[in-house]
């Protein structure tokens, strides 16, 4: 069995989002869902102008792009930025954490159960009661 090439960011990605979700419940409480997708959406924006700084200083720089593939990002980040504001009126209503868990079939006909749960434990460690919003990684199996 051996993993596919892109399963460690898979990890990376779910804990992130893990503690994303665990963050905007925190912060619902203590800030209005505009306000608050604001200072998130924005401090993700320098998070990103750090990321491409770092790339161009370090010599590292790959970036390139295509008319269609920045439509698909404006879409992305207009889908990101509804979400943001989704998440803190849902948790500000009352909202749990919840975890979404990823199950497939393998070509053998078995159950594969390849499940990331980063959110999860990050909401159990952090104190939250009803666990974390689900970011599931499946992995592939190359048998």
């Amino acid at each position: 069995m051996t993993m596919s090439a892109w399963f460690f960011y898979a990890i990376g990605a779910a804990l992130l989002y893990g503690l994303h979700q665990v963050f905007t419940k925190m912060a619902s409480g203590r800030i209005s869902e505009g306000l608050g997708g604001l200072v998130v959406e924005g401090t993700a924006a320098v998070t990103i102008l750090l990321y491409l700084a770092w790339l161009r200083f370090g010599g590292k720089w790959n970036q390139t792009a295509s008319e269609a593939g920045v439509v698909y990002s404006v879409l992305t980040g207009v889908c990101v930025g509804a979400g943001t504001v989704v998440f803190f009126i849902l948790f500000q209503k009352g909202g749990p954490l919840t975890m979404v868990l990823a199950r497939r079939r393998g070509v053998d006909g078995h159950n594969r159960n390849h499940m990331l749960q980063g959110g999860c434990i990050l909401a159990a460690v952090a104190g939250h009661s009803a666990l974390a919003i689900g970011v599931a990684a499946v992995e592939e199996v190359n048998e």
